[in-house]
Parts: C-alpha cells; structure tokens; sequence
C-alpha cells in the first residue's frame, strides 16, 4: 500500500539543516497520522550533508537517500526524487528550513480535494529586496505568457498527485516551470495556496541573480516546446515563409523598376536586402523540414498520445 505522502527534498549543503528538518517532517506526519517517505537528494555537496542524510536513514526506515557523482542542479535532483518515489501524493521542498513542514497537511488535504498540482505562495516572503523584487517579475511575466494564475512559480513548496511527477520530464532549469509541463501534459487542475515562509537559519542562498537571467531563456524553451514542440514547421516555416516572401517583393520591385523604368540595380542596397531575406526564409523553412524529420523519427517508437482511461 502506498504512503500518503511522499517527500523529495534536493539537498546542496545545507548539512546543518537536515537534522532539524528531518524531526519537523516526522513530528507534522505522526501528528497528523500521515504515512510518508522521505527522498534525499544530495546534489553533488562538498560538505557533511551526506554523512547527516546517512545518519537520518539509519535511524528512520522512511528515509531514503539519493547521492549524485557531482552537482547537476535542482532539476536534475527533482528528477531523480521524482524517479524513485511511490505515495499518493508527493511533496517537494528546500532543504534550507526556509519551507515549513506544517503546511504539509494542507497540501495533501488540497490535492485528495481535485487538485492535480497545489503551489505553494510565499506571500510574506522573508528574503532580501533584492531577491523579492526581481521574483515579482519574473512571475508576472511568467503568469502573462503561460496563462496560470500563479503568483509564486518558483516557491520550493509543492504538491503533486503521483501520476503528474511520473509524466513529467525536467531538466536544466526547468524546475521552475512545473506548472507548465504539468499542464502541457494535459494536468490543468492547478492551484495554490499561502503557506509560512522561515527566515533563513543556517549558510546562505546557493541562488544569484543570474538564475533570472537563465530562467527567462528557459521560459522561451518551455513556451516553445508547449506551443511548436509536436509542430516545428510551423514556427520555423511561418517565420522563413514570412522572410522569403519580404524578399520575393523586394526583388521583383527591384525587377519591375529597372525593366520599365531602366533604373540602375547594382548600388542599390534594396538588392542586397532581398537577397539575404529569400535566403534566410529559405534557411528557416529547410530548419523546419529538418525538425519535423526528427520528430517523425522520435515518434516510430514513441506513441504521441497517453491515455487515462478505456472503457
């Protein structure tokens, strides 16, 4: 029988964190007579974080631990928890102490009530201006372009039913869309709620502004994987039929104009603008044959549908 709840915790060096942790996720479950396993995953730390996870297993049958050769990034360690754990719902969370335990029953309790996926927001968010400031952007752009009315994509704190993680493909920096490739794969019962965010207690923000910068590129990514990722001929194809059609016009202007009127052609800047337009239209159009061949090929072995339910 599956654990009601299943926990994925990645871990980068946060060792002084995972003792207190690890009795604050014990205490809400018993208390609230929630079976649950927990799944460790140390990303690669270069402090005693393993030897600690080590230590809670040893002690506790529900911990389980995961180690990686080297730090791959939240993703990656996401992934891997996703990989390995089974219970009725599954729950990620940071291991920095700043995510409370506590909200651990009213996330379940969201999701037994139908949801696929509940998010957690960090209303009061105890953290610097300089993180808060930027994360407000990056989530109103976020919330415009996906149409989720999410205000914390990136909050650590979050519930799944299982079968969203186990459909569910990250990697890179994808963790912060979730919510997105969850309702790409047709989960679109997606909500949230306010949970306690914790000031810091320990170490410090293993985050700079550059994941900003990296988040953003890869929102083009999974914007572009949602809408053209099954189709590429048609983003390519519409953007190089548009190209080459600019430079189809700008050439037989250029035709017509020294046919009847013998204007000269060579100096003309006009030309070289046509030109470089039909051959970039053309470029474009041979990249979107070459990505629907690709496609065609993935998908001899791949079906490219998931069904739910035959009766």
């Amino acid at each position: 029988m599956l654990p009601d709840v299943g926990i994925v915790i990645p871990v980068f060096e946060e060792a002084a964190s995972i003792a207190t942790l690890s009795s604050e996720i014990r205490d809400r479950c018993e208390k609230t007579g929630l079976t649950f396993e927990v799944w460790w995953v140390d990303d690669g730390s270069q402090d005693d974080s393993w030897a600690e996870i080590l230590r809670q297993c040893g002690d506790d049958s529900r911990f389980h631990a995961i180690r990686f050769r080297r730090n791959y990034g939240k993703s990656a360690a996401l992934a891997a928890g996703f990989d390995r754990v089974q219970a009725r719902v599954v729950i990620t969370m940071d291991a920095d102490l700043q995510d409370d335990p506590s909200e651990i029953p009213l996330l379940v309790k969201k999701v037994e009530e139908g949801l696929d996926l509940v998010s957690g927001w960090k209303r009061a968010r105890k953290d610097p201006w300089t993180k808060t400031l930027p994360s407000r952007f990056f989530n109103l752009v976020t919330r415009i372009v996906s149409g989720i009315a999410l205000h914390d994509f990136n909050c650590g704190l979050k519930a799944y039913r299982l079968e969203v993680v186990k459909s569910i493909k990250i990697y890179g920096e994808m963790h912060r869309y979730i919510p997105l490739l969850a309702k790409w794969e047709g989960f679109t019962r997606i909500g949230e709620c306010q949970v306690n965010h914790r000031v810091r207690q320990y170490g410090r923000s293993k985050f700079g502004l550059e994941r900003y910068i990296r988040g953003c590129l890869d929102l083009m990514t999974v914007i572009f994987l949602i809408r053209f990722g099954a189709r590429p001929m048609h983003f390519f194809g519409s953007m190089g039929l548009l190209a080459f059609l600019g430079g189809f016009l700008i050439s037989l202007w250029i035709t017509i104009d020294k046919i009847f009127y013998d204007n000269p052609v060579g100096d003309r800047p006009s030309l070289l603008l046509g030109a470089l337009l039909i051959m970039v239209g053309v470029q474009f159009m041979c990249t979107g044959f070459l990505g629907d061949l690709m496609l065609r090929e993935r998908m001899k072995d791949n079906q490219p549908y998931e069904i739910t339910e035959t009766v």
